[in-house]
């Protein structure tokens, strides 16, 4: 198996509390001071409101269409999209709520859900420290909430685009959503194509890192899309924060589809033209909801959430005679699996209990996971023989509960304590080409937070908190990576690591209503996860690169953030939001035991720049960034990940009339390669009989969108872009 997946190598594809408020009239920024939050019971003195608000008014000079829109224009705010992937409700959340509350959705990222909402249903939006709105949030410095209009009327927006690639190819996507708003209820529709088609080129070229002597290269172009067609409905009926419900739904029968040419040119041996192949079927569909009502002085709130996910994969890579007429060999992969995912989460939430805020809950997951791996090498002429991989074939069932409790208290008026503590159990099983019953997983994961905010305008927060990283089943089942040559062994003993959380932030109004943000954090991980060697227990010989976990790892960053308006300096209408991060991480190799960076991404820096300038009618700006190579550490091979420089993107952007919008846009604007560099140890690092030295570089060049944007109705009090 492994000579001769040794043969084959492609590029792996890499690619609501009142607080102060500010409005912006057509002259410069004005403050707002609203009336402060009411104390709290049996707090010391009054509380400095917690959350500063952007009016709608603010965003008008930069003529928003969506929520989507305001929320990337709010002063250093960073949007954290969260991660649909993990299971379990509580992790999967990112860093905005609406109306206060959290969208009891997990499949519909919350790009879409921000997308969806026009911006004119927008009457303003409130950033301050996730302890408002709840244990999710708990730790997080920034959360951001965006508040509604109860005017009862249709607001909507349709986007049509139209994407020109390097090669001149057109590729059109068109979306809709509209929320229709009668009294206490309303209605949220949506649905788009999400259709993405890349088109690039590269080379790969393969010699001996010790004598530098030529062995291949390769000549590629690959086309890949990405089609994610959707629907979805969502019916809210709100009477008041503690009287509501509501019910979602989102289908998408999503695919991905990959065609490779690959000219070989091999040091021995007659030139090739091999092909490569990715089919992959991914369907999702969802089924959830909430309702909270009042209970005992506070609000007691259930959701639940069905998610049922799907894979049908198929991949091969034929090696073929040049012109394509004869099949030399190759492989093919063929994967089927099926992850279901059930979540009912029950909270209690009372504000004043003897003086301290109070949450407590539980939730409850059963997940299942079904996938069945059939891997063919195929001889000469093209016929199929099986290869067997060890456990390509397994059911994982887990049952998990989370209880937890989060108080909080004003200790002055301007400081704020909370405190949390979960307990996870998990009980996992598989059955398949392996039969286990796992002991019992059991974690406390306590949290505390400490936040400050003075009258002056400076913010600043610690927290502390034990974090239980979740287990990917598919970590548990083998398969193969036919476009980089390589088996990942499954390994269903692995266990979650454990991260000790230390955060710190600290922040300070700039230049009226920018943002100055210093982030800082240390993490300190017990069985860190990464990559071991694993062993065949019947071939001791036969091993594989799988996911393990490694020893103590460590962490320590800091992200510096400047988002400045520049009216105040005469350059009316120009802001410039610039940040960086510096970073380092160690954990101790399991095959040399000398200390190294973790894998994944993890760049030492990485810095990026926006500029937009916003005059009447017309916008325009660019962004550039650029990171650190960062390195994958297998136990095969080091791969490592750069760019051929910063990465820079520029739009223009016209508004002919309110709700109009016309923008320009250039990706990759300065033509930036994606690179890798990957040293190849054959079988192992451990045992290293052929060293390879292999290098990538990818191009899809610079491409042209032109996106239209047409909003209707008007019935919601928020923003109204400015003709």
């Amino acid at each position: 198996m492994r000579r001769g997946l040794s043969s084959l190598s492609l590029f792996a594809l890499s690619a609501a509390i009142a607080s102060p408020a500010y409005a912006q009239d057509s002259e410069a920024p004005e403050t707002e001071t609203q009336e402060a939050q009411a104390p709290v019971a049996g707090a010391p003195g009054t509380e400095i409101t917690r959350t500063t608000t952007y009016s709608a008014a603010f965003f008008a000079p930069s003529a928003p269409q969506t929520a989507l829109d305001i929320a990337r224009l709010v002063p250093g705010f960073n949007l954290d999209l969260g991660d649909v992937e993990v299971r379990g409700f509580a992790q999967a959340a990112g860093n905005v709520v609406i109306n206060g509350q959290r969208p009891s959705s997990k499949s519909e990222s919350l790009t879409s859900v921000l997308r969806n909402i026009p911006a004119g249903q927008v009457v303003r939006v409130e950033i301050g420290p996730g302890t408002i709105y709840g244990a999710e949030y708990a730790t997080r410095s920034q959360v951001l909430n965006v508040i509604l209009s109860e005017v009862s009327g249709i607001d909507g927006n349709v986007t049509g685009s139209i994407r020109r690639l390097y090669t001149g190819r057109i590729v059109p996507d068109l979306s809709a959503s509209a929320i229709i708003r009668r009294g206490e209820h309303s209605i949220n529709l949506s649905a788009g194509t999400s259709n993405v088609l890349n088109l690039e080129e590269g080379t790969d070229l393969l010699t001996d890192p010790e004598t530098g002597a030529f062995i291949e290269h390769r000549r590629k172009h690959n086309s890949y899309r990405d089609f994610n067609p959707f629907i979805s409905a969502n019916w809210a009926f709100e009477q008041a924060s503690d009287k509501s419900i509501h019910v979602n739904t989102r289908w998408s029968p999503g695919s991905f589809y990959l065609t490779q040419d690959n000219h070989v040119t091999p040091a021995v041996g007659p030139e090739r033209d091999d092909d490569l192949v990715q089919d992959f079927e991914s369907p999702v569909f969802e089924l959830g909801g909430d309702i909270t009502r009042p209970l005992a002085g506070g609000a007691i709130k259930l959701v639940g959430l069905a998610t049922r996910r799907k894979r049908d994969w198929s991949e091969r890579y034929r090696f073929r005679s040049e012109g394509g007429t004869d099949i030399l060999g190759g492989f093919e992969q063929l994967q089927d699996a099926q992850r279901n995912e059930s979540i009912l989460r029950l909270t209690w939430s009372k504000s004043n209990v003897a003086g301290f805020s109070v949450e407590t809950g539980s939730e409850f997951a059963l997940n299942t996971l079904d996938q069945d791996v059939q891997l063919f090498e195929f001889l000469e002429g093209g016929e199929p023989v099986r290869i067997n991989l060890p456990v390509d074939q397994a059911r994982v069932k887990e049952k998990r509960a989370e209880p937890f409790i989060n108080v909080g208290r004003q200790l002055s008026s301007t400081i704020r304590l909370d405190a949390g503590l979960t307990y996870e159990y998990s009980k996992i099983s598989v059955r398949g080409d392996v039969d286990q019953d796992r002991d019992p997983l059991k974690f406390w994961k306590p949290s505390l937070t400490l936040d400050w905010k003075a009258p002056s305008g400076w913010h600043a927060q610690v927290s502390a908190k034990r974090v239980v990283a979740q287990l990917n089943f598919y970590d548990f089942i083998s398969s193969a990576e036919l476009s980089t040559d390589r088996v990942n062994g499954g390994n269903t003993n692995l266990v979650p690591q454990q991260t000790w959380q230390f955060r710190g932030t600290v922040n300070h109004p700039l230049l009226g209503d920018g943002l100055a943000k210093l982030d800082i954090g240390y993490d300190l991980v017990n069985d860190l996860q990464d990559r071991i060697l694993i062993c065949d227990i019947e071939d001791p010989t036969e091993c594989f690169d799988a996911p393990g976990n490694l020893g103590t790892g460590k962490r320590a960053f800091a992200t510096l953030t400047l988002d400045a308006p520049l009216a105040k300096i005469g350059l009316k209408g120009l802001r410039v939001k610039l940040d960086g991060t510096l970073q380092r991480t160690r954990v101790d190799d399991p095959i040399s035991g000398e200390p190294r960076n973790w894998s994944d991404f993890f760049p030492e820096w990485q810095w990026n720049a926006e500029v937009r300038h916003d005059i009447g009618q017309w916008s325009y700006g660019f962004t550039v960034s650029d990171r650190q190579r960062f390195t994958f550490y297998r136990t095969d091979e080091y791969d490592v990940n750069f760019n051929g420089g910063p990465f820079g993107t520029a739009f223009v952007e016209y508004r002919p009339r309110n709700g109009t919008t016309i923008t320009l846009d250039l990706d990759n604007a300065l033509d930036t390669s994606g690179n890798r560099h990957r040293t190849i140890f054959r079988p192992n690092r451990a045992t290293p009989t052929t060293v390879i030295d292999e290098f990538r570089e990818r191009n899809r060049h610079l491409n042209f969108g032109l996106t239209l944007k047409q909003t209707f109705g008007g019935s919601g009090s928020g923003v109204a872009p400015a003709a």
